[in-house]
């Protein structure tokens, strides 16, 4: 009876400890950790991507002959294959359309701009591919091209793995991970005006440069995304408590 009697006490007191355990913090969430300088950068390169492609829309559906020689011949480029051009571009601006309301937390609760997010990731990617076939920049160009768009539609299927699994915080980064790819492209702009507007130092020719632009806008947003992203898993590790 005495045995019955402290077995039930142990019991008890290991039920008040249980409930005496604190909570574990929530974790960090996008929004909340991503610093200011980084959400900037991010909308700089939504609004740079989608003014690119309006730009490219309506130079290949209104044709101009005014403008400077360089411009004219790169136009001419993309005129020539339009319809890949367009079955790359369009799907490209829907994409970005729709990154917003897929990766930040404000608008968690939508799930439809996520799902098209892959149909829409597997369009653009493989019409890049086609598109590679026409660089500016020649090989240079074209490994750029081959690298980064394969491991935007690896990362891709990925985030799509784990999507079926329930794996839903893997699934995000992954899904991250694609888009801060695809907006490589918003990046590469920049680097491309710079070397235009130092092209009387350099002596540097579009087909010379572009290949390197590309190199380097990519290479910045991938870099600086996977800084962010490994900076801000420590901090969520140390925030953790321990089982």
């Amino acid at each position: 009876m005495k045995g019955w009697r402290l077995a039930t006490q142990i019991t008890k007191m290991q039920g008040k400890s249980t409930l005496q355990v604190e909570p574990s913090k929530p974790q960090m969430t996008y929004e909340s950790s991503a610093p200011r300088w980084l959400r900037v950068g991010f909308w700089l390169c939504i609004l740079i991507a989608g003014a690119a492609v309006i730009r490219r829309v309506v130079e290949l559906a209104f044709p101009t002959q005014v403008g400077p020689q360089r411009m004219m011949d790169l136009d001419a480029v993309f005129e020539s294959h339009a319809v890949l051009t367009f079955a790359h571009i369009l799907p490209a601006l829907a994409f970005v359309v729709l990154v917003p309301f897929s990766v930040l937390r404000r608008f968690s609760r939508l799930e439809w701009p996520e799902l098209w997010l892959f149909p829409l990731g597997i369009i653009v990617g493989f019409t890049a591919y086609a598109m590679s076939m026409y660089s500016v920049g020649g090989w240079i160009e074209r490994s750029a091209v081959l690298f980064y768009n394969t491991l935007f539609l690896f990362s891709l299927g990925r985030a799509w793995l784990y999507r079926t699994q329930g794996q839903l915080a893997k699934k995000r980064r992954w899904l991250m991970r694609a888009v801060a790819i695809l907006l490589g492209i918003a990046t590469t702009r920049p680097v491309m005006g710079l070397f235009f507007a130092t092209r009387s130092l350099t002596h540097l020719r579009p087909g010379q440069f572009f290949g390197i632009a590309f190199w380097i806008g990519f290479s910045i947003n991938l870099i600086v995304f996977e800084s962010w992203l490994r900076t801000n898993q420590r901090l969520e590790n140390s925030q953790t408590p321990a089982a």
